[in-house]
């Protein structure tokens, strides 16, 4: 054995002596040999099949396998391409839809509902017409909690708005892109909360395909065009390609056809959004006491619960405190005030009829009371004293305009 692998290395030394010496030679030895060699190879390997029938046999084999995983091949990068817009977004989609789930949100008001998402920890972006005529619109988490903006901004042209909230959610941020490309017929996946409230459970995720972008020269902001059915309540909701990055917010829809505001265009209009098509807050205590108790359920309406504790008379006051009464309030979503006027030509007492909508285990459920409050003016400003409130089970229609 010792002496077999003495001849290799004596014949491995002489072979590379014969290639170095004379120097001069080596680069025509190099040329010569490779392509010697490779030509025998070469040789081997194309007169191989044809020596005998058994490898005739193997080499037919082999070409029907190798052509069979070329075509499968082509297939699964088809299939690739149809169903995740290209094969590069094959492995990005991991718990796209799990996050849409959990960051995904509500919005309710006295006016609409919708959908929204977070673009930043503090700032909720939705639709101008989910918010519209609505001083105060709640944000419903996925887990039931809910929280109201403190400060609303929106353009109803472009139908934006964004909702700033003051509690952060980094966790539910999705980013929003400077620019997008678009494959043919891409798979995207459109969030939202169809028929607001009167679907309970969790966001609906809707899968369709990129048709076009569509944009105006009147337009400040271009849309995009999907084959989803979008229906009432998903406005706002975001517009996601399979990898769970945010292309469009959701629109409007006819008869299967949907359009998506470009994500990239939300982008570079937000600098853009101001206050002044927001619905404001007017009320004023000090005028009289209807006023005073309009004021007192606007307040709650919109959670402004210091305020409405402001309200509350000195009187009132000696049987509770401020987390007391707050807490009888923690699942409001919202307050419809139907009538506030002087009861029977009294001064200070005043009727009232309001409605409630509660957030209660995942549901809205819609209370409806009337009754007195005896208000007394303290400091300018005029207090609710003593309540005589009731609710009214299932009332009628008159019962809302008497």
């Amino acid at each position: 054995m010792k002496n077999n692998i003495k001849k290799i290395i004596k014949s491995f030394k002489l072979y590379i002596k014969k290639l170095l010496f004379p120097l001069y030679l080596f680069p025509i030895k190099l040329l010569t040999y490779s392509t010697y060699y490779f030509l025998k190879l070469l040789w081997k390997i194309i007169s191989w099949p044809f020596r005998k029938w058994g490898n005739l046999g193997k080499t037919l084999l082999w070409m029907f396998i190798s052509i069979y995983i070329l075509l499968s091949f082509v297939v699964i990068m088809d299939y690739l391409n149809r169903e995740y817009g290209s094969y590069k977004k094959f492995l990005c989609g991991y718990q796209v839809k799990e996050k849409l789930k959990s960051s995904v949100i509500r919005i309710i008001g006295g006016f609409g509902e919708g959908s929204g998402f977070f673009i930043s920890p503090t700032e909720v972006v939705t639709n101008f017409h989910v918010i519209a005529d609505e001083p105060s619109p709640k944000i419903v988490f996925p887990d039931g909690t809910f929280e109201t903006p403190v400060k609303i901004v929106g353009d109803s042209n472009m139908d934006i708005a964004v909702l700033t909230l003051k509690n952060e959610y980094p966790q539910k941020v999705y980013e929003l892109p400077s620019s997008m490309t678009f494959y043919d017929n891409e798979p995207l996946l459109s969030a939202g909360y169809p028929l607001g409230s009167e679907v309970t459970g969790d966001v609906t995720i809707v899968r369709g395909n990129f048709i076009d972008y569509r944009r105006s020269r009147k337009d400040y902001i271009g849309y995009l065009q999907t084959n989803i059915s979008l229906v009432s309540g998903m406005s706002g909701g975001p517009l996601v390609d399979q990898c769970g990055q945010v292309v469009g917010i959701n629109t409007q829809s006819l008869a299967g056809i949907s359009f998506f505001i470009t994500a990239s265009d939300v982008n570079d209009n937000l600098v853009n959004l101001t206050d002044q098509e927001i619905e404001k807050i007017d009320v004023d205590s000090t005028k009289s006491p209807e006023d005073a108790v309009y004021a007192f359920y606007t307040y709650l309406k919109a959670r402004r619960m210091e305020a409405g504790y402001k309200l509350l008379s000195n009187k009132y006051l000696e049987k509770t405190n401020y987390t007391e009464w707050t807490n009888r309030f923690t699942d409001i979503l919202n307050v419809d005030i139907f009538i506030s006027e002087p009861f029977e030509k009294s001064k200070t007492v005043v009727f009232v009829k309001f409605g409630t909508t509660n957030w209660v285990d995942g549901e809205a459920e819609y209370h409806y009371y009337e009754g007195t409050w005896e208000t007394v003016n303290e400091e300018g400003t005029y207090k609710m004293n003593k309540s005589k409130i009731i609710e009214v089970s299932e009332p009628d229609y008159n019962w809302f305009y008497e």
